[in-house]
């Protein structure tokens, strides 16, 4: 008897080569159910690639691809890509034919035996929730860039699939469209829908993923919780905001005096990586970074220090961002990543 699997996608090995190109080099993840995984890398670094062989519009140089099928069982895509969990793709940039969304709209439902009673109510409200119900019978070509990748977000999840795949869904977005995606996609989340998202922004992905994969060079260098990464780099940040901006002439005592007082709740294991100090003035942002031993406790004791023992300024704010954090991961890993691989190829 076949166990039901908690796991929708599992990727064993993956590799995908244009001549002696590595675009995905032997990677290995594991998707679970109403888990929302981001996959973060720069461009060309094999995002759209992975994404094209799990839609099976490309099939792998070697490994395997295995997607839970109807009877809960995780089946080989490239054997038989039939009778899986229903599956809602956005990939890339989308391009449609001079069509209405309507049309459209009804004919991915329809390819996707969405039942046909329920074709107009599901459209329409989707439509509305995107804003773009008033277009629903003019000419697709007539759509500005954002407008067409909302509507290509629509025609994934058009059938309400289990598991949806959005590559790069934020492109092309003002502001507001993507507080929209991103309140969409929370909304999806509450389902229990499976959600792979593949990105190069950091801060959209830190807000709606449970956990991030890096991609570099084709590989995965990093799997996890945007916390754990950050346990794993064992940096903590804090930021502060002052009123008045620092001079020159006053910075150095300032800094000295902060790491004096501050000394007993500063990283002492600091990466030279990320900085040669604690305490240092980012005067681009006018604000003060503290690198400090990431407990609760201390955050609280800094910041009485900061507003009782420093006359020298009036305080504004006080933060630990989540996203430099993620950020600062990401260009650490990705660099890392990058320097090895210049390495070996210098040796072969």
């Amino acid at each position: 008897m076949k166990t039901i699997s908690e796991t929708i996608i599992k990727l064993e090995n993956l590799s995908k080569h244009f001549g002696n190109l590595k675009a995905v080099d032997n990677i290995n993840l594991e998707v679970k159910q109403g888990e929302t995984i981001g996959l973060v890398g720069p461009n060309g670094a094999g995002k759209t690639t992975t994404i094209k062989m799990i839609s099976n519009i490309l099939n792998p140089t070697s490994g395997k691809i295995y997607i839970r099928n109807k009877k809960g069982v995780l089946q080989n895509l490239v054997e038989n890509p039939r009778n899986l969990v229903p599956r809602g793709f956005l990939i890339d940039i989308p391009s449609f034919y001079e069509m209405t969304p309507a049309q459209l709209l009804t004919y991915f439902a329809k390819l996707q035996n969405f039942p046909n009673d329920q074709i107009k109510d599901r459209m329409d409200r989707l439509l509305k929730l995107f804003n773009l119900y008033e277009w629903k019978y003019e000419n697709v070509e007539d759509f500005s860039k954002g407008m067409k990748q909302k509507l290509g977000i629509i025609q994934a999840i058009i059938h309400d699939p289990d598991f949806i795949i959005l590559d790069e869904p934020q492109t092309g977005l003002d502001p507001k469209a993507r507080i929209e995606v991103r309140r969409f996609i929370r909304g999806l989340q509450k389902q229990g829908k499976t959600i792979f998202v593949a990105s190069h922004l950091l801060h959209e992905i830190s807000e709606i993923c449970d956990k991030i994969a890096l991609i570099s060079y084709g590989k995965i260098i990093a799997f996890d919780t945007i916390e754990k990464l950050e346990v794993k780099l064992r940096t903590n940040e804090l930021l502060f905001q002052t009123l008045q901006e620092i001079t020159p002439d006053k910075l150095g005592p300032i800094i000295e005096k902060l790491t004096s007082k501050l000394e007993p709740y500063l990283d002492k294991d600091l990466d030279p990586k990320i900085s040669r100090i604690p305490v240092y003035y980012d005067s681009k942002d006018k604000e003060f970074v503290i690198y400090y031993d990431g407990k609760r406790e201390s955050r609280a004791d800094i910041l009485k220090i900061l507003m009782n023992e420093f006359p020298e300024f009036d305080l504004i704010s006080f933060s630990q961002p989540r996203t430099s954090q993620l950020e600062r991961i990401y260009e650490q890993m990705i660099g890392d990543q990058g320097q090895k691989e210049m390495n070996e190829r210098r040796m072969k």
